[in-house]
């Protein structure tokens, strides 16, 4: 794990609470908005997931694609992508910065170029979806050149076997998907979410961060209550959507980011 993420989960266990990770798409709706939308919500999270716009992202609910789509059409490059997130890592110094997307991006760069320019930007931890643990071939050795964290997906569905490859083969923290699904759908059962989470722990010691369909800040609040940090992105991108206003979306994401920061603080975690 990247010295900053250890920090950030050790620093969130010793308050008693829960990393709050915000993700929004860079580049939504333009790169310069955008720039404005991401300070908005890191200065209320512990990590940040910027997302990497691509035309066809497959694990993805309406709300993150229309997103991509928004953000494409803005000219969003991926030189923009390291620029905000460079602009990120200026303004926040100690907090957790991931790169999220799909294998195409870096892939056509070249994940070398790739892996030293995010490094370079201040970049902790690069998740690619749609790279499994058993094809980390392709880009493991790039990301361990530049010290980022290869952070990987774990399902209900998901055997221990798989569970135990993907604490073998990942680093940074373990991402739990608390659905069968795409992002911006309903949350999973509460209590097999729990369950599902008290075992993974049982089989690694990594951090694991809960997400997709936590919409509100009482979901928020029960997944902080043992998961070591709760992944929020359809419900923050959704406030950009709604407000074609810069200044509305603005207000609107720093409202509704201070709910789920308040929602993850002050619980004493489980063990």
């Amino acid at each position: 794990m990247s010295t900053r993420l250890a920090q950030v989960f050790e620093r969130c266990r010793a308050q008693g609470r829960a990393a709050l990770v915000g993700y929004l798409t860079a580049g939504d709706p333009n790169p310069q908005q955008s720039r404005e939308l991401l300070l908005t919500l890191a200065a209320h999270c512990d990590i940040i997931e910027i997302g990497m716009p691509f035309s066809d992202p497959m694990a993805d609910g309406p709300v993150i694609e229309a997103a991509s789509v928004r953000a494409l059409a803005a000219g969003t490059h991926i030189s923009d992508v390291f620029e905000l997130s460079r602009v990120v890592r200026q303004v926040n110094p100690d907090m957790g910065i991931v790169l999220m997307g799909y294998a195409n991006v870096p892939f056509a760069m070249g994940f070398e170029l790739f892996s030293e320019r995010a490094a370079a930007a201040g970049v902790d931890g690069v998740l690619i979806v749609d790279i499994p643990p058993e094809e980390g071939a392709i880009c493991d050795a790039a990301f361990k050149a530049h010290a980022l964290d290869r952070i990987l997906l774990l399902s209900p569905t998901s055997p221990d076997e798989r569970i135990r490859l993907a604490c073998d083969e990942g680093s940074g923290f373990l991402y739990y998907v608390s659905l069968t699904g795409i992002t911006g759908a309903d949350m999973g059962d509460i209590n097999d979410i729990r369950s599902k989470v008290a075992h993974i722990r049982s089989l690694s010691g990594m951090p694991v961060c809960v997400g997709f369909g936590i919409k509100t800040a009482a979901q928020a609040a029960e997944v902080a209550a043992f998961a070591d940090g709760v992944v929020v992105g359809s419900h923050f991108v959704s406030q950009i959507a709604a407000n074609s206003d810069a200044d509305a979306a603005l207000e609107a994401l720093d409202a509704s980011a201070a709910a789920m920061q308040a929602a993850t603080s002050g619980f004493q975690l489980e063990a």
